[in-house]
């Protein structure tokens, strides 16, 4: 573990002092870079204060301290939401978006003058070695919560689920009226969303079966998330999320056609078993012991 570490902390440093990071005005934009970032997230079209605080993981308080700053700057004006005034949207003034604008030339220019030195052969190196540390920083830095299964990332991240299934299915999917996780009830019940950047990238739930078993139910990953472990980390959440609630044993059912789903299984220890449920579109069964 210390070598890998220590290999991120040493990369770490060594880009944020190539990057400006460190400076004071980041870019020469008069602002050190947590309030440069926030700038740029805001960009040319607004964005929610509830957004901001989401996207870029920050707390509540100095999140509040940068919108000031940016606000005593003439950059950025906050006001009620004219579409649900309840909200508070963050957009930028006239200066403000010359402020963006110039930004984004610094940014760009900064990045083209730390690859032109590289041969092409070493830049497709670069861009592919820093799309997968991308990729894999973020799976692990995901939040997994618990969340009500009416709440908005419930219903966006089962959205996204019934559609995948709808679009690789031979005869599509109708989720009818089913619940997050096919159940009448949330008693002894848990639904859990995966978020990075403010989205949805996963999601999976446990209903009650009988006292002593649990099923996961739901489980499903963005596509550009697949290959980063996020599936295998959501299962074992789950099955953590089952043994807290007092269950022993987990089943769960999948379709042939989702075969990375059945794989994935396998390789966690899961034991075919027969029909257990009336689910129509279930075409293999899984148990295993906690």
């Amino acid at each position: 573990m210390h070598e890998h570490t220590a290999t991120l902390r040493h990369f770490n440093r060594s880009w944020a002092q190539r990057v400006g990071v460190l400076d004071e005005s980041f870019l020469g934009t008069g602002m050190p870079a947590g309030a440069s970032r926030l700038l740029f997230e805001i960009g040319p079209d607004g964005a929610t204060v509830r957004d901001l605080r989401a996207r870029l993981d920050l707390d509540s308080g100095y999140l509040t301290r940068l919108l000031g700053r940016l606000g005593d700057a003439r950059l950025v004006t906050v006001e009620p939401d004219p579409d649900d005034r309840r909200r508070r949207l963050a957009r930028l003034t006239a200066e403000g978006r010359r402020a963006w604008d110039r930004l984004e030339d610094r940014s760009e220019e900064l990045a083209r003058s730390l690859v032109e030195p590289l041969s092409e052969r070493q830049r497709a190196r670069l861009s592919d070695a820093l799309a997968t540390a991308d990729r894999l920083v973020r799976a692990a830095t995901v939040h997994l919560r618990a969340v009500p299964p009416e709440s908005a990332e419930a219903v966006a991240a089962t959205g996204h689920y019934f559609a995948e299934l709808d679009r690789r299915f031979p005869g599509g999917f109708d989720p009818g009226d089913a619940r997050y996780a096919g159940s009448g009830s949330t008693e002894g019940s848990v639904f859990v969303v995966a978020t990075s950047d403010g989205r949805p990238v996963a999601c999976g739930g446990v209903v009650r079966v009988d006292e002593r078993t649990g099923e996961i139910k739901r489980m499903w990953v963005a596509d550009d998330w697949r290959g980063a472990g996020l599936g295998t980390r959501m299962l074992r959440h789950l099955e953590a999320e089952a043994a807290r609630l007092g269950y022993r044993r987990v089943v769960l059912d999948t379709n042939a056609t989702l075969v990375e789903a059945v794989a994935m299984y396998v390789r966690a220890g899961y034991a075919h078993v027969e029909r257990y449920n009336d689910n129509p579109y279930a075409q293999a069964w899984f148990a295993k012991e906690l």
